[in-house]
């Protein structure tokens, strides 16, 4: 094995591939943990669709040493931990968080769970029924599902345009066999990264997480189905449902993870929707009292991305909304934003970013997302600060006018509306 001080962390590499970092916060009274494997929902096959959320779920229902989910919640809670997972289109995660001289419990907690999981097959039943319900409340929620529907017009046909947790379809034909065929696949030691910060001693932990992951061999991972921009006009989609309110989703193509001006983009996102202090807000919330909610956000992933905006308004005012986050758009366009503005935007992400970093666990996800999906580029948070700084005004209009074209445009709609005529003039706007 080998080990190196890479920035503010230290990082082993064992010789099965697996990557093992640790960040030193001596200060603190906590250890955070986080195992992360590189697969998420872009790497399903449609029939596989909702597998990596569906092997996420079982592995907290027991295993050969915690034969039952209350098994595996005590060992964490009886400590005062606290713990949980998240699958994403590219990354699942399991991670805790607990007091420093409790360390070893949670490594070997989350060894024992991604390890040894059962995968009981009654359990694998109820769990089934458990996600199918979570689909279900997905789709009775109009402020999420309206981000499933703006998914699929920007990525159709494509599994990053499905719903991580897969649909109601594919989860009910999932078998056990198939859930430990896709871990045999990309649950392999050169696809994930270990990630500690905290109270901790790097040497200790390599240690300890060698000897309970002795025997584990690696393996040949699929990859994922490439995405592709080819959109040449925009699309739409309105879902009726009988609401009091109507949400939105407006988006564009984005850029990929890695891109040279994701750190424009961040600014550029700051800027527009971010805050009670962004232009969004101002504009459709406070001038024109068009709604409650309106925001902004990016999707960045390994080969491509999506910027876009959201609201939830009144129905008979829904073409308005729509109008006026389009003018913002095009204001970022046409006209350079001020010098304050930028530095105030700057100063928000860098407070934002500098308070993150006093949390352990934060920290450790901090490295350890970075070392997995892109280990040629792990930047320290005093790095990332540097590239914001460079950013300019006219920086931020070049990639606005780069990002925000009318023929790439998507609009997704949920509410009371019983066709999409009425949106078309609504797509001519940009």
């Amino acid at each position: 094995m080998e080990g190196a001080q890479e920035g503010v962390y230290l990082k082993t590499t064992l010789d099965n591939g697996l990557r093992i970092l640790t960040t030193a916060m001596p200060h603190t009274r906590s250890v955070g943990l986080a195992f992360f494997v590189g697969v998420g929902s872009r790497y399903e096959a449609d029939a596989q669709a909702g597998a990596s959320h569906f092997i996420e779920h079982m592995v907290f229902k027991g295993t050969e040493k915690r034969p039952s989910a209350r098994e595996i919640a005590t060992a964490i809670e009886g400590i005062g931990g606290v713990f949980n997972a998240s699958t994403s289109h590219e990354i699942t995660a399991y991670w805790a968080k607990v007091a420093a001289p409790h360390r070893s419990v949670a490594i070997d907690v989350l060894v024992d769970m991604l390890r040894h999981a059962r995968f009981d097959p009654v359990e694998i039943e109820k769990e089934r029924r458990v996600i199918i319900e979570e689909i279900n409340l997905t789709l009775d929620t109009p402020d999420q599902l309206v981000y499933l529907l703006i998914d699929e017009l920007s990525w159709p046909g494509h599994p990053l345009g499905r719903d991580v947790a897969g649909t109601r379809e594919s989860v009910s034909a999932l078998d056990r066999q198939a859930l430990l065929e896709y871990i045999r696949q990309y649950y392999v030691p050169g696809n994930v990264v270990i990630s500690l910060a905290g109270q901790v001693e790097h040497q200790a932990v390599v240690d300890e997480l060698a000897h309970l992951l002795d025997g584990w061999h690696d393996g040949e991972r699929k990859s994922f189905l490439p995405a592709v921009d080819n959109q040449t006009s925009p699309r739409l989609r309105v879902y009726y449902k009988d609401t009091e309110q109507a949400q939105l989703c407006l988006s564009v193509p984005g850029l990929r993870r890695l891109h040279p001006d994701r750190f424009v983009l961040r600014l550029l996102n700051t800027i527009l929707g971010e805050g009670m202090s962004s232009r969004l807000f101002l504009e459709i919330r406070e001038r024109l009292g068009l709604a409650y909610s309106v925001s902004s956000y990016i999707n960045t992933f390994e080969d491509v991305g999506t910027v876009g905006a959201y609201a939830g308004v009144d129905p008979a005012r829904i073409q308005q909304a729509i109008r006026a986050i389009l003018s913002e758009w095009d204001r970022l366009r046409r006209e350079p934003v001020t010098q304050e503005e930028l530095d105030k935007a700057r100063e928000y992400l860098k407070g934002r970013l500098l308070l993150q970093m006093e949390d352990t666990f934060s920290v450790a996800a901090w490295f350890g997302q970075q070392e997995l999906m892109s280990p040629e580029e792990v930047l320290t948070v005093d790095q990332v600060v540097a590239e914001l700084d460079k950013v300019t005004v006219n920086d931020i209009q070049r990639l606005a006018q780069q990002l925000f074209v009318g023929s790439k445009l998507n609009l997704a709609v949920v509410g009371p509306f019983e066709n999409e005529e009425a949106f078309g003039d609504s797509l001519s706007w940009l």
